[in-house]
């Protein structure tokens, strides 16, 4: 069911958004739609970005602009920013949001891992900003950039190392562009949200023991007080966006692990070390690499013994959430 466009200093703007096409990324989409925006998507899988289009349309009444782009491609990214300029007759909003998840002891993981994790997150998010920037600066609003981070780039979350490593530079990214872009244009707004249900569980990567890792962290992040509404997630980043914020840290979890790690780095260190005995280890001996990474999707839950009990007593809006943004890997059905 379409909604009605809401009066905001955003009216009339156009945006692109990178990793639109499902969860957090697509809901931005949504709610600067409804906003007035003119919306482009950016994503690289065709078919998603063309359902993602759809849910937006249907969901806001508002018709969004798509464009398929790998953003670890610079070329790529390049001609998107460029196709997207022409297209609105230029580009007022760019939020830098697509990623990856790997969820493993790092034990489990190779160097490719962080490669791909740096690939995706980090030289994406400096691809589209880099390539944005000149059409930021025209902009007759004042140009604004919105960097999506993670509370993993405040501080090291075990058996998220890849994902935390690059979240990191994107953050180190986010306050450096602010601080030289100061007397510029645009305005630079970097986002750390916390756990928030959207579902991604399906999309993120798992290695050592997949089915393991998979109901921890399906579980957790689909807690209600852990982890946040990946609506109300939504509309808080778009209303950073409007006011220009610097920083934005969502979620009262997020907030006092930051500021935790800020003030007691070496305790929150040990805390993560006793946390870390907690999750799954890795199959194989320390320094040996175990399995092939397998997506959410096609994790087999069925085998999941002990730990689908424990991912059925937190996971279930995570599920509800997938279903709903656009995370479900449409086809045959799998064993989950």
């Amino acid at each position: 069911m379409a909604s009605t466009v809401r009066a905001s200093k955003l009216g009339g703007l156009s945006a692109l958004i990178t990793g639109g096409s499902r969860g957090l990324g697509l809901l931005l989409c949504a709610r600067l739609a409804q906003r007035g925006c003119r919306v482009t998507i950016v994503a690289r899988d065709p078919e998603e970005l063309h359902r993602g289009a759809d849910w937006v349309e249907e969901r806001t009444g508002v018709p969004v602009s798509t464009v398929v782009c790998d953003v670890r491609d610079e070329a790529a990214v390049e001609s998107a920013v460029r196709e997207a300029s022409g297209t609105m007759g230029g580009l007022d909003i760019v939020i830098a949001n697509a990623g990856v998840i790997q969820v493993a002891p790092v034990t489990s993981l190779d160097a490719a891992a962080f490669d791909d994790a740096m690939a995706t997150i980090f030289r994406g998010t400096v691809n589209t900003a880099v390539t944005s920037l000149p059409h930021l600066r025209r902009s007759t609003d004042g140009g604004r950039l919105c960097l999506i981070g993670s509370v993993g780039g405040l501080l090291a979350v075990p058996h998220l190392l890849p994902y935390s490593c690059a979240k990191a530079a994107v953050g180190t990214l986010g306050e450096g562009l602010r601080a030289e872009l100061s007397g510029d244009n645009v305005s630079v707004t970097t986002v750390h949200p916390g756990l928030m249900r959207t579902g991604s569980h399906l999309q993120a990567e798992f290695a050592g023991q997949p089915s393991k890792e998979f109901a921890w962290f399906s579980a957790l992040s689909g807690t209600p007080v852990v982890s946040m509404d990946a609506e109300r997630a939504a509309e808080r980043i778009v209303q950073a966006l409007e006011r220009r914020r610097t920083r934005l840290v969502l979620t009262p979890a997020a907030r006092a692990a930051g500021l935790a790690h800020g003030v007691a780095p070496t305790a929150i260190t040990r805390i993560s070390g006793l946390a870390a005995h907690l999750l799954p280890q890795a199959p194989s001996p320390a320094g040996a690499v175990a399995a092939p990474v397998e997506q959410g999707h096609n994790i087999d839950r069925s085998a999941l013994t002990w730990a689908e009990r424990v991912r059925r007593w937190g996971a279930g809006l995570n599920d509800r959430a997938a279903s709903r943004y656009n995370q479900q890997v449409p086809g045959p059905p799998t064993s989950a």
